[in-house]
This record gives C-alpha cells, sequence and structure tokens, in this order.
C-alpha cells in the first residue's frame, strides 16, 4: 500500500505513535494534527487508514499494516481481532489483545496517571495489578498457556439482521461472526451459540455464574422490559449473592473477590464509625455493602442505594444478616440531595462520621453528586471507579472540596481490553 499524505477518510498515511489514550487508542501526529490510532503500540510506525477525519480537530485511523514493531507485539490473542485482517472485519472488545500483558498494564497504568494529572493536577504511579491466575506471561513460559484469557463469565454477542450471531467490530454496530471467545471462560465459550441463527433478537447474552450451569438468553425488544427474573447465585469466598442472571455483576470470574478485598482494605479503621450513616451509593445487589460488614461487624449500619429496583429487592436479601442494613431504591443524585437537604443536626453527625462505598457507572458521579457528598461532609470515601478519566474529574471536583486521595490502587480486571479498575480512599 502507498502512504498518502493528503488526509480524506479511507486514505492511508504513514505514523510514528508516541503515547498511549484512554478508551483503547494510541496517539501519533501527521503534519501536527494528533491522530488518534488502533492496534498500534507505543513506539511503532505504522500505516493507518483514516476513518474519521474532523476539521480542524483530531483523526481517526485503522493500522493496517505495522512498518516497525515494538518489542511488546505479539501474536493477537484472538485471531478475529488481528491487524492480518481488514479493519472493517476485526472484532472488537479485545483492543490490547496484540501487546504482552505486562506490558498492557504498564500502559493502564499511565493512562490513569495521565488522566490524574491532566484533571486532578496529581503525581501519582500506581501500579496495575493482575487479578489471581492473570498472572504476567513470563511465569507461563514453559507451560504454553496464553494469560489473561479465559476470564469473562458474561458476554453478549450482538445480532445481525440476518440473524448471525457475533461481536460489533470495533466503533461499529457491524457484526463480525467469529470462531472463538479467547476471553470468555471455557464454559462460556463452550455454551456460545457462534454458529446459530436468532432473526428477530437484538442480542444473546451468555453468562456463566460460579453456581450453577450456564445460560443463554436471546434479547427481542418486545420482551426485554417483561423479562421475569432468572435467580442465579454468585459466591465470593464463603458468601453467596442472590441477582437477576441479567443484573449487574462484575465479569471477571475473579472481580467481585479482588474487589471486596480492595475495599475492605481502602477502608481506614481509625475513620470507621460502624454506627454512622455509612453509605454504598449505587450498590447493585449490595456486593461492596457485604465487604463492609463482613470486616466490622453484623450490627454496622450501611444504607445501600440503586437506581434499579430488581437489584435493590436482591439487595435486601442479600444483606439480610446485617441487622443495621438497608437497601433503598431511589437515583443516586436524588437519594443525596435530599439526604443533604434535610438531615437534623444529629442526623448532621452521624454523616459526617460515615464511610461511603462510591462505585458509580463508567460516567462516574458527577457533579451533583459529588457536591451533596461534598455537603454531607463524610469522614471517608471509597472510590471504586472503571473509568479513570471519568474518575480523575470526579477527584478534581473533591479536591476543590478539600477531599484528597489518600490510598490509590489499580487491577487488571480486564486482560487485553483497555478497561483497568481503580480503588482509592478520599477523606478531607
Amino acid at each position: 500500500m502507498s502512504a498518502r499524505s493528503d488526509g480524506p477518510v479511507g486514505s492511508d498515511i504513514e505514523l510514528d505513535v508516541t503515547n498511549v489514550a484512554h478508551g483503547g487508542v494510541f496517539v501519533a501526529r501527521h503534519e501536527g494534527r494528533v491522530v488518534f490510532v488502533s492496534d498500534a503500540i507505543p513506539g511503532e510506525r505504522v500505516l493507518a487508514r483514516i476513518t474519521e477525519a474532523r476539521h480542524g480537530s483530531f483523526w481517526r485511523a485503522d493500522t493496517v499494516e505495522v512498518l516497525s514493531a515494538s518489542e511488546h507485539r505479539r501474536p493477537h490473542v484472538w485471531s478475529a481481532a488481528s491487524v492480518d485482517r481488514d479493519p472493517a472485519q476485526r472484532a472488537g472488545g479485545a483492543e490490547f489483545g496484540h501487546i504482552d500483558l505486562d506490558h498492557q498494564r504498564t500502559l493502564k497504568a499511565t493512562v490513569i496517571s495521565d488522566a490524574l494529572a491532566r484533571m486532578a493536577k496529581l503525581e501519582l504511579a500506581p501500579v496495575v495489578e493482575p487479578a489471581p491466575g492473570d498472572e504476567v506471561p513470563g511465569e507461563h513460559a514453559s507451560s504454553g498457556k496464553t494469560p489473561g484469557i479465559g476470564w469473562r463469565t458474561r458476554v453478549r454477542l450482538q445480532v445481525a439482521e440476518d440473524g448471525t450471531v457475533g461481536p460489533y467490530s470495533a466503533r461499529s454496530h457491524r457484526v463480525i461472526a467469529v470462531e472463538d471467545l479467547p476471553l470468555a471462560t471455557a464454559a462460556v465459550a463452550a455454551a456460545a451459540p457462534l454458529r446459530s441463527s436468532f432473526p428477530g433478537a437484538t442480542s444473546v447474552d451468555v453468562i456463566g455464574p460460579s453456581t450453577g450451569g450456564e445460560l443463554v438468553f436471546p434479547n427481542e425488544p418486545k420482551r426485554a422490559s417483561a423479562a421475569r427474573p432468572h435467580v442465579i447465585r454468585e459466591r465470593v469466598g464463603e458468601r453467596e449473592f442472590e441477582l437477576d442472571a441479567r443484573g449487574f455483576w462484575q465479569v471477571h470470574h475473579q472481580a467481585a473477590g479482588v474487589l471486596t478485598d480492595a475495599v475492605q482494605d481502602a477502608v481506614d479503621d481509625a475513620l470507621f464509625d460502624p454506627s454512622a450513616a455509612n453509605l454504598d451509593l449505587y450498590g447493585g445487589v449490595g456486593l461492596l455493602a457485604a465487604a463492609v460488614g463482613d470486616r466490622f461487624g453484623r450490627t454496622t449500619k450501611i444504607t445501600s442505594v440503586e437506581s434499579a429496583a430488581n437489584a435493590t429487592d436482591f439487595a435486601a436479601r442479600n444483606l439480610a444478616e446485617w441487622i443495621g442494613a438497608a437497601a433503598v431504591t431511589d437515583r443516586v443524585e436524588r437519594y443525596i440531595a435530599r439526604t443533604a437537604a434535610q438531615a437534623s443536626a444529629r442526623e448532621r453527625g452521624r454523616q459526617s462520621a460515615a464511610t461511603v462505598v462510591l462505585d458509580p457507572p463508567r460516567s462516574g458521579a458527577g457533579k451533583s453528586v459529588v457536591g451533596s457528598l461534598l455537603t454531607l461532609e463524610p469522614a471517608q470515601i471509597v472510590y471504586v471507579a472503571c473509568d479513570p478519566v471519568a474518575f480523575a474529574r470526579d477527584v478534581a471536583l473533591f479536591a476543590a472540596g478539600g477531599y484528597e486521595v489518600r490510598a490509590l490502587r489499580a487491577f487488571d480486571l480486564f486482560p487485553h481490553t483497555h478497561h483497568v479498575e481503580v480503588v482509592a480512599r478520599l477523606t478531607r
């Protein structure tokens, strides 16, 4: 392919890749313009095809040929996503699969550090820790095992108009037929109906709970809201949690245990008051509220707040043994704003002694929730984040109200993807 420099969508250009950006893409420049390019590694020179050219702004491009490879480049863990395929036919969902696993974690640490420096003016250098079983390649050199695969307990396959199932290609709604799912657990991969047809469905969920067998749910638009809960049980250590199979649960088979331990470790004993108005915000089915209760005893007072009524019902069951626990169905921003506005002087005291576990969606907590929490002035906030940029943005908001990051850990709960989990403690 010949390199061209005129820049319209569809043209090929040579790029020197210099850094990693949030979102699973990498940074290069072409004639002074920033180009976000996929399937590359910092330090490489690649031939890339422009897919988006915003006038006066950045471009997006896909690598079509590696001209000078990084020492960290490896054969892709998923052949369906390899750079050897046409970019339009590459499966999405494993955008770091061409990078050796240890270097993936280095790049994820860079994204976290860059976000905190840029948005919160913090200079922190976290080490991204693997989940148990996801060791670095060197530890498996003699075993032949590919590290960092076989961890997904939940997979959503998309359905094309003709009924074909598969993942979307990256940044598109084009369904790609695939032969395997290497990131899925062996049981989920075996249950996935990759060669079946589902006309009329929009997607197919394949779920592998830690207890019981695998489940396959075709999703049809007219039936989605009327679907009855299908109760499953997930085991975390010695404890079991009930939930709807279609409800939220951590995807990595070790993630619930990792986050339970991390939250327990993040809470500062000296600041914890079991009789305070402790909160678990965006609490889901009660996983992290249970982590706090297990550490500090069954009389610990903690209220789990979640907007999904179905999840709150399960949270009430899962937290039943803690006599001080409660589960509330409400939007977090509304609940916190009301709590801050209506608190009596006595309640203010219990709120200022509180520990708040904050586990927002990928978009972060945002100004409204952070502002209300600043009004409550809790003793400590344990923030569980699945998006480093949203986390850094919220950290900056907390900093403006006098809260600083006192402890920070990062976990690679999504190997071979760009996603990373952060657990931090913030105090005044």
